[in-house]
C-alpha cells in the first residue's frame, strides 16, 4: 500500500518506520511548509500535522478519492465540516485523539467507571494531562475524549475547563515536560478515599502503529469511522 505522511515531525517519522516494516511504501512525506504535492500517489493518507492546516489536509484527501487517517488535535471546530464532506464526497475517513490500542481500551474503561461513579455524589472527578514540551495544544484531544467519556456517562458533568473548578464541571490539568509522550489520569476523590485510573504511555510507538493499523484497515471502505470501528469493541 502507497501511504502519504501529512506532518513529518517526530511521530511522521515514527509512522514510517513502523509502515516501512509492515511492507507499505511511503510515497509522500509532508512537511508543514509543502503546499505543492499530488495527494492521488497515496492509496491512503496519515495526518498528524498542525492544528491550523490539519482541516486543509483533511479536505485535500476526501477531494481526491483518498481515504485519511488523522490523529492531529486542536482542529474540531472543523470536525463536522470534514464530515459533512467525507459524505458528499462519498470518502472514507478516520479521526481519532489517539491511536494507542491500549488508549482506546482506556477510553471504553473510562466510561465504564463514570458510569459506576454516578451514583455515588460524594466522589468528584478531575483530570490530569502531561505531555512533551512540543504539544501545541492544551489540553490534549485525549484528555478532551476522556472527559466527553465522563459527561456522556456521568449525569453530575455537563462541561470540562481547563485549570478550572465549577460546578458540573471537570477541571482538567495539563502540563508540558520534556520527552513525556503521553500521560493521563482520571481522578475521583471523596473526603475518605481516592480512585485513579492512569495511562502511561512509554513511546510513541504504540500511537504510529495504531495509525497505520487504521490505514490498513479502511482500505477500500467508506464512511466516517473511529478506532472502535477498527478495533471491534466498544
Amino acid at each position: 500500500m502507497n501511504i502519504a505522511l501529512l506532518g513529518y515531525g517526530k511521530m511522521g517519522k515514527t509512522i514510517e518506520q513502523i509502515a516501512i516494516k509492515r511492507g507499505h511504501n511511503v510515497v509522500l512525506a509532508i512537511d508543514k511548509d509543502d503546499k505543492d504535492y499530488d495527494i492521488t500517489k497515496a492509496d491512503v493518507a496519515i495526518d498528524f500535522s498542525i492544528p491550523t492546516v490539519a482541516f486543509n489536509n483533511i479536505s485535500n484527501c476526501i477531494n481526491n478519492n483518498v481515504p485519511v487517517i488523522s490523529g492531529t488535535t486542536g482542529w474540531l471546530d472543523k470536525y463536522d465540516d470534514a464530515v459533512a464532506l467525507c459524505k458528499e464526497k462519498k470518502g472514507a475517513f478516520i479521526y481519532a485523539s489517539n491511536y494507542s490500542l491500549g488508549v482506546n481500551i482506556f477510553f471504553e474503561l473510562n466510561k465504564t467507571l463514570a458510569k459506576m461513579m454516578s451514583a455515588l455524589k460524594q466522589y468528584n472527578v478531575s483530570m490530569e494531562e502531561i505531555h512533551h514540551t512540543q504539544k501545541l495544544d492544551a489540553p490534549s484531544g485525549t484528555a478532551i475524549t476522556l472527559a466527553n467519556g465522563v459527561i456522556e456517562k456521568h449525569d453530575s458533568y455537563d462541561n470540562w475547563k481547563l485549570d478550572k473548578n465549577g460546578k458540573s464541571t471537570i477541571p482538567i490539568v495539563a502540563k508540558r515536560i520534556n520527552d513525556v509522550p503521553g500521560t493521563h489520569t482520571v481522578t475521583y476523590e471523596s473526603e475518605v478515599d481516592t480512585i485513579n485510573i492512569e495511562h502511561i504511555a512509554h513511546t510513541r510507538q504504540g500511537f504510529a502503529l495504531g495509525a497505520v493499523v487504521a490505514a490498513e484497515w479502511i482500505a477500500g471502505k467508506t464512511g466516517i469511522f473511529t478506532m472502535n470501528d477498527v478495533l471491534n469493541i466498544g
